[in-house]
């Protein structure tokens, strides 16, 4: 389980993120949802340790986590797909796969998982194809397949919709749900397609201002006004 508690960050005078406090279960979506500018992308680079807390806690299983560097984190369990997806265009597909096996050692680092190529079938028919000749919802899917491969107890999402076409929306999110039904993984989903995110928030948390201002289970966002909250 992943906890935070009365997060806080700043930039400069500005106060990003306010007492956040939340937590993110094995075998659930938890779904973070708010406009742009609210402090969803800071949030989660505090929680890779990419920005470092100002004050709060994080813990991960149990530990405290704050003091631990992003590759420590990955060691730990953790996978962040960022906003962007940042893929390695030059390198080949497979080589991008590669590079999520570095908490590995020895032959576990050499092949990527099976289970990558059976969520995403597009990715093992063009392995050898340079990441940059992909679309953008193929390099979504890659970029999402790079944190799988290190087989991660909690998967962080940030907005993996973002610029793409609707087939692969509706695959990416066959592959969520997929993960979440293992029971496994904690994913932790931050999006601003309201209708992505309600099809598969277990729970869900809405951001405004640097701070949570609402709550709830996935099965009551619509009763409970979300839409209207994030809708731009």
């Amino acid at each position: 389980m992943l906890q935070v508690e009365e997060l806080n960050q700043f930039y400069g005078g500005s106060h990003i993120l306010r007492g956040l406090s939340f937590e993110a279960q094995i075998g659930q979506v938890t779904c973070l949802l708010g406009r742009n500018g609210v402090g969803k992308t800071t949030l989660l680079k505090c929680l890779m340790g990419l920005l470092p807390a100002k004050t709060g806690r994080i813990r991960w299983q149990g530990q405290l986590i704050n003091q631990r560097r992003p590759h420590q984190r990955v060691q730990a369990g953790i996978a962040y797909v960022p906003q962007g997806r940042e893929i390695f265009p030059r390198m080949t597909v497979e080589e991008n796969i590669l590079l999520g096996l570095s908490r590995f050692s020895g032959a576990r680092a050499k092949h990527p998982p099976a289970q990558v190529y059976e969520l995403f079938p597009v990715l093992e028919q063009m392995k050898n194809r340079r990441g940059g000749d992909l679309s953008g919802g193929q390099q979504q899917q890659l970029a999402i397949a790079r944190a799988l491969a290190c087989q991660p107890q909690l998967l962080i999402l940030d907005e993996p919709t973002e610029g793409i076409q609707p087939s692969v929306i509706k695959e990416i999110g066959v592959v969520i749900k997929t993960l979440a039904a293992r029971g496994d993984m904690a994913i932790l989903l931050v999006e601003q397609f309201y209708d992505f995110a309600a099809a598969l928030a277990d729970s869900y948390l809405v951001m405004s201002r640097g701070q949570i201002v609402q709550r709830g289970l996935g099965a009551d966002m619509e009763t409970d006004g979300v839409r209207g909250l994030v809708t731009i």
